[in-house]
């Protein structure tokens, strides 16, 4: 197991850089997780994402699927990619500190 460390934040991750423990994430944990996805200020839009992930995911265990992410959240798939350009799956749910989607997002 892997530790991810940035400034005071410190956590469990696996090889992928995903957290091990989702139950610890807070936002600043988001704000240090975004700055390895190239995302350096996370703006309106980013919370959006990130707080309908995790709520999504405190309710049904799993990531939703792309197509109910952007039609709840009201991004289209293009501005999904805008805001963290490595994609729902890989940036925005590591990001929402969910643990590493298989076949959703």
């Amino acid at each position: 197991m892997a530790t991810f460390e940035l400034g005071g934040v410190k956590i469990e991750v696996d090889e992928d850089g995903f957290m091990e423990d989702p139950g610890v994430w807070t936002e600043d944990i988001a704000k240090a997780l975004a700055t390895t996805e190239g995302v350096d200020e996370l703006s309106e839009d980013h919370w959006k994402l990130v707080h309908y992930l995790r709520d999504y995911y405190m309710k049904f265990g799993i990531a939703p699927m792309i197509r109910k992410l952007c039609k709840e959240t009201g991004f289209p798939l293009k501005k999904v990619y805008e805001l963290f350009p490595s994609g729902p799956a890989k940036g925005a749910c590591k990001v929402a500190g969910l643990a590493k989607p298989t076949g959703c997002v």
